[in-house]
């Protein structure tokens, strides 16, 4: 493989010198795995990997990238559909290396670094029977969720997971160190829940945790897809009085021909009823009743569970090696004819790992000032996903057509907004879309902490200067 180093050699030498972690160049050995991430659409060949052992590394990779002006990305966890962890070219701040996770049992806190994923802060968490709400993938990390806002089946009841940080150290593009919170820098702290990594490179969260666990009631109710109009019909009158302990997602999706699915399912399309509640056992029995009851499901997975096993139920399924493109939109519950759309477009899913996912939001997230947060768009019950998944580099065109297609349909009954997360690679007018009335302050704060937009490998907020 021959990647060129934009840099002299006596430069790289000397950022050797005072690097802790490890350096990677193209042939070294380790960098082909380091510059591999969880969407494998992307493929792209960066000079340097810098993995870095601890902030200090974080910083003088932050400051060789800016006085050698190198395109500069930043990985943690890798997991994000757009793919902007890898840069090809420049510099690729890789703080995967960084993995420690703090409890504070008595505080009910948690500090983790940016490396950690979620299932290692369930990991620990979980040993204190305390959680955060983080993500439904437990191998996605913590850092470029958090960035986002970040959901999970927890945050109806305690929030997004923005609205459980309390602080966080961050690396701006000039080098500084900064402890950004309610009562320091409250400007960045502000922009970062929710405004990605566009502002600098956080090393340290300290989040809120909550008691959960350490079972919950969890699992799904998978449905003939014959009845998939009448389920998803059901799913929004129920999901309309739901409490906020219950979050219950509608997913049409291949069956996978796993031993708790009868033989006769497997590889067929179906719907299913994905939930978690996470309040008492014997109360989410009863207010998961009627969707037991509901039509004639052909069979029902939902019993008490470890919240770690909820958390890592869609893991193998969502796992890497695949390409991924994602379109999705936030949505008031659909009427009856985008449903019929919906029902249409899926009777003609392009791979068998493709997924037709409505995630339930709302409740706790909805009760927070939309302009508290640089993440804008709570006033909303659904996140609706279509999550393509296949192989072969030649179904590219195909695939991406019809997901573009798929939303283009389904858009005219959706909002305007986005989740940052949730954004492949689109343009700067969905990157608007997804802050909304907040984008011009963000903005503002770019031009402060960023003004050479040193940090635009993301869904980037341009500088205005």
């Amino acid at each position: 493989m021959a990647v060129t180093s934009p840099v002299n050699e006596s430069a790289v030498t000397e950022f050797q010198e005072r690097f802790r972690g490890t350096l990677l160049r193209p042939d070294d050995e380790g960098y082909d795995e380091a510059r591999t991430i969880w969407n494998a659409m992307i493929d792209r060949e960066p000079a340097l990997i810098a993995q870095c052992a601890g902030v200090a590394d974080v910083i003088a990779s932050v400051t060789f990238a800016r006085e050698n002006d190198l395109l500069l990305s930043v990985k943690a966890g890798g997991h994000n559909v757009a793919g902007n962890a890898i840069c090809d070219g420049g510099l690729v701040i890789d703080l995967s290396p960084m993995r420690s996770v703090r409890i504070n049992p008595g505080a009910k806190t948690v500090r983790v670094e940016p490396g950690v994923t979620l299932g290692e802060l369930d990991h620990e968490t979980q040993a204190f029977g305390l959680a955060t709400p983080a993500g439904i993938v437990s191998t996605t990390g913590v850092a470029g969720l958090t960035l986002g806002g970040g959901w999970g089946w927890l945050s109806r009841t305690y929030g997004l997971t923005i609205d459980n940080l309390r602080s966080a150290d961050v690396v701006t593009a000039d080098g500084e160190l900064l402890h950004a919170s309610d009562k320091e820098h409250e400007d960045l702290f502000w922009g970062i829940r929710g405004g990605g990594g566009n502002f600098g490179i956080a090393t340290s969260f300290e989040f809120d945790a909550h008691e959960v666990g350490p079972e919950v009631l969890g699992g799904m109710i998978v449905h003939s897809f014959d009845d998939a109009a009448d389920v998803l019909r059901f799913h929004r009158e129920f999901t309309a009085g739901a409490p906020d302990d219950l979050c219950c997602y509608a997913a049409i999706l291949t069956a996978p021909p796993a031993p708790f699915l009868p033989v006769e399912i497997h590889e067929t399309t179906v719907v299913a009823l994905v939930l978690c509640y996470s309040g008492r056992i014997e109360e989410g029995e009863e207010v998961i009743q009627p969707l037991r009851e509901f039509g004639e499901p052909i069979v029902d997975l939902v019993e008490p569970l470890p919240f770690t096993a909820m958390q890592q139920m869609f893991d193998e399924e969502l796992g890497p090696g695949y390409r991924n493109y994602w379109k999705t939109q936030l949505i008031e519950p659909l009427p009856d004819e985008a449903i019929d759309i919906v029902v249409k477009r899926a009777g003609t899913l392009p791979s068998p790992e493709t997924q037709i996912v409505l995630e339930h939001i709302g409740g706790e997230i909805a009760r927070v000032d939309p302009a508290a947060t640089a993440y804008r768009h709570r006033n909303v019950p659904f996140s609706f996903n279509i999550l393509p998944r296949w192989t072969d580099p030649e179904d590219d065109d195909a695939i991406i057509s019809w997901a573009q297609e798929f939303l283009k349909e389904v858009a005219q009954y959706a909002t305007p907004g986005v989740a940052p997360n949730f954004l492949s690679l689109e343009g700067d007018e969905r990157v608007k879309a997804a802050y909304g009335a907040n984008y011009d302050r963000l903005v503002e704060l770019k031009n402060k902490y960023d003004p050479e937009n040193l940090f635009r490998m993301n869904q980037n907020i341009k500088p205005s200067v």
